[in-house]
């Protein structure tokens, strides 16, 4: 088994090693032993944000203008990268290009959606670590894209920029309802597994159908029935 020495502690006179596979060091750890570039330098690992056991994402860069550094480390097919995965036990990479123009690398980050554009808010000091908030506009198709299944996409997104992310839909319809709006009716906690895959307002849920819904949430097909039934009423008064 492999992993990485994440501390080492004197407990009593005998010292405890404490390795760590969950650590981003470790995927750190094994670009540099899969992958021949990374080892010899060419290619570094700026950045690793990781969702253990989920997905990670990687920012990567190369001062050699003749090396594609995503592809490098991607390989022909995935095959490179197959080595990683499968190490990971079959772990989700996403393998990025490392840029210092921020709007830019958020853009990448928050792949694979496509961003129409952005704002972006700096602190003056971290807030829990982060130092700006952007908001990204997309268009709606785009959305479930961006956060991913249970936000995952967004988190990981958040984590490798270091910025707080908010995600806005294009061109919302004055017609169209905040999906919050129906608390009264639909449970906090539906209403949370419909944010969670981007939909957050009425006609992005009816504009669905129920077999992707029950594939991309947690909900039966008899709740997702309902709260279409509930959403259609309110456009039909």
């Amino acid at each position: 088994m492999r992993g990485v020495i994440k501390t080492v502690e004197l407990r009593g006179n005998k010292p405890a090693i404490i390795l760590s596979r969950t650590a981003p060091a470790f995927l750190n750890k094994l670009f540099e032993q899969e992958i021949p570039e990374v080892f010899d330098g060419l290619i570094t690992v700026e950045r690793v944000a990781r969702i253990p056991g989920e997905k990670a994402k990687v920012a990567v860069d190369s001062y050699d203008d003749r090396i594609d550094p995503v592809g490098a480390c991607v390989g022909v097919k995935g095959s490179r990268i197959h080595g990683i995965v499968r190490e990971l036990g079959n772990e989700n990479i996403d393998v990025i290009n490392y840029t210092k123009n921020e709007q830019l690398f958020i853009s990448r980050a928050l792949s694979p959606a496509k961003v129409t554009s952005m704002e972006i808010e700096m602190y003056e000091e971290e807030r829990n670590g982060k130092k700006g908030r952007v908001s990204v506009l997309l268009r709606p198709e785009e959305v479930s894209k961006a956060i991913g299944r249970g936000g995952v996409n967004i988190r990981l997104a958040s984590e490798l920029t270091g910025y707080e992310i908010d995600v806005k839909r294009e061109g919302l319809e004055e017609e169209d309802v905040e999906l919050t709006e129906f608390g009264d009716e639909i449970e906090a906690w539906v209403i949370k597994e419909f944010k969670n895959i981007g939909l957050d307002t009425a006609r992005s849920v009816l504009e669905a159908s129920v077999e992707e819904l029950v594939k991309r949430t947690d909900l039966e097909e008899e709740t997702i029935l309902d709260v279409q039934r509930i959403l259609k009423e309110e456009f039909e008064q």
